[in-house]
Parts: structure tokens; C-alpha cells; sequence
């Protein structure tokens, strides 16, 4: 959307690819609808998948003329219950066993085997231990080397293969498993542009993660994904580590009392705009709208104070990958920013620690478009630094045309609050640059004759070069 059709879109939206869109008419519908970055979840998917669902969605992109982001949600380390051959009916006061990989039931109550085999060790007695995303609740009782024995609190039946969460438990679970690591070697050869870390615990998750991308050649963008009480209580160190934040509402709903929840992504918000870093706001936005073609009024709610708390971005999962009714749920998101936008006040980021003077004369350039009215800002940009600190500020009302000649900073130019890029190759002459970037706003209608713009740019002064803040005039 741009300033001759309406007002000016800042968050950005993420959604999921997955059979209910990945036909190529579908995918086509929801880049021309406004989804800005395409998320590929690596829960199960195969790497020739990954390989695919790139080459197509660049292919599609290409053919609407709308370029997206992607970016890979690996796995990370997760405790899985084993096959059950038949599912175990579990009432309060039963007792039931975890056993180790290799290691034998005691054979006096039901057992089931886990992939942990630091489980005994990690818990202790007294200690809750939810199983199926939180359906079943028990408490350890008793444990040895290789079992650990639990009362059930919350009846309820359990399959095979399910997912345990052991809340305040730290985990001593490697951050990137052998299949994380096979599946990032695939992403990076398709060339995704953003990796999305599940279960991030402490800064040197990502740090390792950053290791592993450098060594493999890629600068993908990373993406902390904050999901349980050690993510929370790190969150500061993790901030400053990654690129990006994402309020990972799943497991965080299991993991953290469920009152706490609001209290905790505001938290998370406030924090990463203090940091200067994009924040992600994701998981269950407009869960009914997997079956249901309106949200709920609570969901509603839900994505207009994510807007109100000014998160760079919404994501859709389910809604988008299995749902029956993906486009609508995109449209929903739009329509929600769209009357929620303009409601936030014209107040600059005040949080945010700008260092370096070049920062701060950023800030005095948001300062002025916001005073012009009706305006913007050009900024040229090669490593994509001053567009995302730019975004930082939230300056409402005030979009960011960010000019690179870096076609993967372009893209990751997608994901921050206010940013639209455009790949353009730079002239030698600073002027001719500028020139050729308001040449294309106007060609592309994203500015009308006669909008005062501010650029930041560089200047030759007595064979000095210069950083400036200039007033330019659509002509």
C-alpha cells in the first residue's frame, strides 16, 4: 500500500506456507495481498521441500512483481515422548513412568520411553511435567538414573510421540540439533533470509547459531524465538545477540502462568524496542480462523494491542498453513492494522540508546518528516543498519523508502516496522542516486508530485565526505 491509496502500512505480516498455500494461484493471492515474509516451519518438513518452496515462492514473487522475505523456523532441541502402541487413558492420582531410550520399564506401572536421556537428571522430585502441549499435568514422585515416576494431577488420554515441557526446569539440550544443522545447510544453499531459533534459552544460543550460519556462508538474519522461563529471564543478553525477536506464544503459554502471559510480551516488547531490535508477536492471533472465516472479538483484541504495542510484525501459522480460509485471515490482519495505525500517538521510540551520532541524526530526520507531514524518508543503505534503526524509531504516519544495491539486504529490509525497500543499483555521483530513487517514487506512485521528502545521504564537501539530512521535493 502506498500514500496515493491510502495510509501507510508499518507492521509487517508473516505468514506460513503449507498445503492450504502452496499452490501457485494462492501464494500469489497472499504476496499481492501484503504478506511481506514467508515462513517455512522445519517441524517436518524434508530438505528437497525447502529447496522447492523457495525456488516457487521467488518464482511467484517474481511474476506478481512483489518481492517477500523468507525465512526458516528450525526445530531446536525438544523432549518427545516414545510410540505408545496403544494410548494410555490417564485418570487423577495414576502413576505413570518415563523411561530412557535403552533403558528397561520397571514393569510395576504404565511406561513410557523419552529421547532425553538427561531427563532424570534435570528434574526433581516435587517438580511439574506437562505432556501434549500442556493437556496433561503431573508431578514427580520418585526418580532414579534411567526412570522417573509421576502422580497425575490432569486426567487425559496420551498418544505417541508427544511433547513434554518441564516449566523453571533449565534443560541441558544442545540449541541446534543434527537435523537443525542438515536443515540449515539446505536453507542456505536455496538462500533463505531469515533463520527463526525455537526454544532460545540464553545469548550463546545464538551465538552458535551465528557460528554455524558464518561457516556455512550465509548472513541470514536470526531470529530468537523466546518460548520458556529461561528465555524470559535472559531476555536482555538474547535481545542483544540476535537480529530479531519473535514472541513465540505456544510453548510460552505451557511454560509461564498463563495470567502472567500479556505482562510478559510487553515486557518482551518494551525491551526489544529499548534494544532497537524487531519484535515479532506470534502464535494463535486468529487461531478460529483455521475453520472460521471471522475471528473471535478476543483475537481481534489480541492483534490490535500488538499493534498498539507498535510490534514490527503478526504472524500467521496454522491459519495459513492447514486452514481453510488463508487469504481471509491475511485481509483480517490488514484491515486491523489499517484502523489500529493511525489510533497509536506520534511519539518517537523515547527507549531506544542511540550511541553513535549518525543514530542520532536519524532521529532529528524521523523528527522533521514527522513535522512535514504527508512526507518520508530516503535512506541509501548496504548493510541495511540505518533503515533498521530508522524502523526503530517508529515514526508513525512517516514510511521509509530504503534504496540498497544488496539484493539480500533488500530482502531483509522486510521485516522491520515502517521499512520498504527497493533494489537499485547506486550511481558513483551521490546526486544521481538521489535523483533516480525520487524518480522511482513517483514513477511507482508511492509519492505525488509535490511531497517534501527528507534524505539521508552522503556528500562531498572539499574532498571530505559527509553524512547530511536533506530536504528534496517530489517534482
Amino acid at each position: 500500500m502506498n500514500l496515493m491509496r491510502g495510509p501507510y502500512r508499518h507492521t509487517k505480516i508473516i505468514a506460513t506456507l503449507g498445503p492450504a498455500t502452496d499452490s501457485k494461484e494462492m501464494l500469489g493471492k497472499l504476496i499481492v495481498e501484503g504478506v511481506d515474509i514467508m515462513r517455512l516451519n522445519m517441524a517436518h518438513a524434508s530438505h528437497q521441500w525447502v529447496a522447492d518452496a523457495i525456488w516457487f515462492i521467488r518464482e511467484v514473487s517474481s511474476e506478481m512483481g512483489r518481492h517477500v522475505g523468507v525465512m526458516m523456523d528450525v526445530k531446536g532441541p525438544e523432549i518427545r515422548t516414545g510410540v505408545l502402541e496403544v494410548p494410555l487413558t490417564l485418570a487423577v492420582g495414576d502413576r505413570l513412568e518415563f523411561h530412557i531410550e535403552g533403558a528397561s520399564p520397571t514393569g510395576d506401572i504404565p511406561s513410557v520411553s523419552v529421547n532425553y536421556p538427561g531427563l532424570p537428571a534435570d528434574l526433581e522430585v516435587g517438580k511439574i511435567v506437562l505432556v501434549d502441549s500442556g493437556l496433561i499435568r503431573m508431578r514427580v514422585v520418585e526418580k532414579d538414573a534411567e526412570h522417573v515416576r509421576c502422580e497425575v494431577l490432569t486426567p487425559g488420554r496420551m498418544g505417541s510421540k508427544r511433547h513434554i515441557n518441564l516449566p523453571g526446569v533449565y534443560v541441558n539440550l544442545p540449541s541446534l540439533t543434527k537435523k537443525d544443522h542438515d536443515d540449515l545447510k539446505a536453507g542456505v544453499d536455496a538462500g533463505i533470509d531469515f533463520v527463526a531459533l525455537s526454544f532460545v534459552r540464553e545469548a550463546e544460543d545464538v551465538h552458535i547459531l551465528r557460528r554455524t550460519l558464518t561457516a556455512l556462508g550465509s548472513t541470514a538474519k536470526i531470529i530468537a524465538k523466546i518460548e520458556d522461563q529461561a528465555g524470559v529471564r535472559n531476555m536482555v543478553e538474547i535481545i542483544r545477540a540476535a537480529d530479531a525477536i519473535m514472541v513465540a506464544r505456544g510453548d510460552r503459554g505451557i511454560e509461564i502462568d498463563y495470567h502472567r502471559l500479556p505482562l510478559v510480551q510487553t515486557e518482551l516488547v518494551l525491551a526489544c524496542q529499548a534494544e532497537g531490535k524487531p519484535v515479532i508477536i506470534a502464535t494463535h492471533l486468529l487461531e478460529t480462523m483455521i475453520h472460521s472465516p471471522m475471528p473471535t472479538r478476543a483475537e481481534i483484541s489480541d492483534v490490535s494491542n500488538a499493534i498498539r504495542e507498535q510490534a514490527d510484525a503478526v504472524m500467521l501459522s496454522g491459519e495459513t498453513t492447514t486452514g481453510s480460509y488463508p487469504l481471509e485471515s491475511v485481509k483480517v490482519l490488514k484491515d486491523i492494522i489499517g484502523t489500529m495505525e493511525p489510533s497509536v500517538p506520534k511519539m518517537l521510540n523515547s527507549r531506544i540508546q542511540l550511541k553513535e551520532p549518525k543514530s542520532k541524526m536519524l532521529r532529528s530526520a524521523a523528527l522533521l518528516a514527522q513535522e512535514l507531514g504527508e512526507s518520508g524518508i530516503i535512506v541509501f543503505t548496504r548493510s541495511g543498519y540505518l533503515a533498521y534503526v530508522l524502523g526503530a524509531l517508529r515514526a508513525r504516519g512517516v514510511p521509509i523508502y530504503a534504496f540498497t544495491d544488496v539484493e539480500s539486504i533488500f530482502r531483509q529490509l522486510l521485516l522491520p516496522w515502517g521499512v520498504e525497500p527497493f533494489l537499485m543499483e547506486f550511481s558513483e555521483d551521490p546526486e544521481t542516486t538521489i535523483v533516480n530513487a525520487m524518480a522511482y517514487l513517483k514513477r511507482r506512485e508511492w509519492c505525488k508530485p509535490g511531497t517534501w521528502l527528507v534524505v539521508i545521504t552522503n556528500a562531498l564537501a572539499a574532498d571530505k565526505v559527509i553524512d547530511t539530512i536533506q530536504l528534496r521535493q517530489i517534482l
